[in-house]
């Protein structure tokens, strides 16, 4: 059954098309006026267990924009965690705003008291403009948290694990493609140095890849380059480097035909949600270009084990080790995909979603 909990204003009024296109359980739309918080809850699939999925807050131009990112990205998280085999569902939320000048304890708190009412349906952690301190905000009105510094018993920042996970599927995919999983001397474009781009051009650099890189902090860009000796480009620029790898790490929807007719790499291997704008059109745009395609959210689930590992019982070296298995995994994709004829985000879905279908079956046996 599916059920939409709304607050104050309504989003649209083709809300009930949105929410069946993919399946979803369950909306919660939050307002407070006294906070300003405006927030999306969107549960998409709960068979495997709770909902879990980090806290976005960003500067959507419209509510519209908000509602269909909070969708895609929950429906990842559905699949994130089916296919490195958690006993999670999929979730996400969002706050529409700035958060460098509109989030506030308050705020975070409001947000955590929504989170609360849920009831454990849904466990948030952090995300793109959130912090480990956002987190110590929520868990003062929910224990339905994870992502928390290490000082309070949680995992701490789980961008590095994010990045490795990105790494070893990167290797996995170069194998696919060259015979070798070795990255030394490979071109490496890296779209986005946030917390888990920067950690993984560390990785990347220590096997010897040589970088373009683009972002629209200077800051960023700057370190990259005194650290990593990466070139910088601007940001429509990078699509056309001659790197031999594109590793898409900042917004989703950038995989599109325009892009793809620009791109010059023989792969995909970012740590981006839903990178492809239309997974069917743009899964095979990539297939018939001979571009070897990383499935974003198989290989950017490091975080979610990470934060796995914290809900379970918090051990660091446990959750580099379970994020390995993402190269195993993909290798698998990449053969399903070839016997299927399927694209690689497709053969993922079709694992992915296999692995809830057999679940739910045995739920409903007595």
């Amino acid at each position: 059954m599916t059920e939409v909990s709304q607050g104050k204003n309504a989003l649209s009024s083709n809300l009930f098309s949105h929410l069946t296109e993919h399946d979803h359980e369950q909306i919660l739309v939050c307002n407070d006026n006294s906070t300003g918080l405006k927030a999306i809850i969107a549960i998409h699939n709960t068979v495997l267990g709770p909902g879990l999925g980090g806290t976005r807050m960003w500067s959507y131009n419209n509510e519209s924009e908000a509602m269909r990112d909070v969708l895609r990205l929950s429906r990842g998280m559905t699949y994130k965690a089916s296919i490195s085999g958690l006993n999670l569902g999929g979730a996400k939320a969002v706050i529409i705003g700035d958060s460098k000048t509109q989030k506030s304890e308050a705020l975070m708190r409001k947000f955590g008291r929504f989170v609360n009412n849920l009831a454990g349906k849904y466990i948030t952690a952090e995300d793109v403009g959130t912090t480990t301190q956002d987190m110590e905000y929520v868990n003062m009105e929910t224990d339905n948290v994870v992502g928390l510094p290490e000082s309070r018993g949680g995992g701490g920042d789980p961008s590095p694990v994010t990045a490795y996970g990105v790494y070893v599927g990167m290797k996995s995919a170069a194998k696919k493609r060259w015979g070798n999983d070795s990255l030394s001397g490979k071109k490496v474009a890296v779209m986005g140095i946030g917390k888990v781009g920067m950690h993984l051009l560390e990785y990347m650099h220590k096997e010897g890849a040589k970088f373009y890189v683009s972002d629209m902090n200077d800051a960023a860009l700057k370190e990259a380059a005194s650290r990593f000796g990466a070139s910088i480009v601007a940001n429509d620029d990078i699509y056309d480097t001659d790197a031999e790898i594109f590793a898409p790490c900042a917004l989703g929807g950038i995989i599109n035909t325009d892009t793809i007719n620009r791109l010059k790499c023989e792969v995909i291997a970012g740590a981006a949600n839903n990178q492809l704008d239309n997974e069917e059109v743009h899964g095979d745009m990539l297939v018939k270009k001979g571009i070897v395609y990383a499935p974003d959210f198989l290989i950017n689930a490091g975080g979610l084990i990470n934060v796995y590992s914290e809900w379970t019982g918090y051990n660091r070296e446990n959750a580099l080790r379970d994020t390995e298995r993402i190269y195993d995994t993909l290798d698998s994709i990449f053969k399903v995909s070839e016997e299927t004829g399927m694209h690689t985000q497709a053969a993922a879905t079709h694992l992915a979603q296999k692995r809830i279908t057999d679940i739910m079956h045995v739920q409903s046996k007595i």
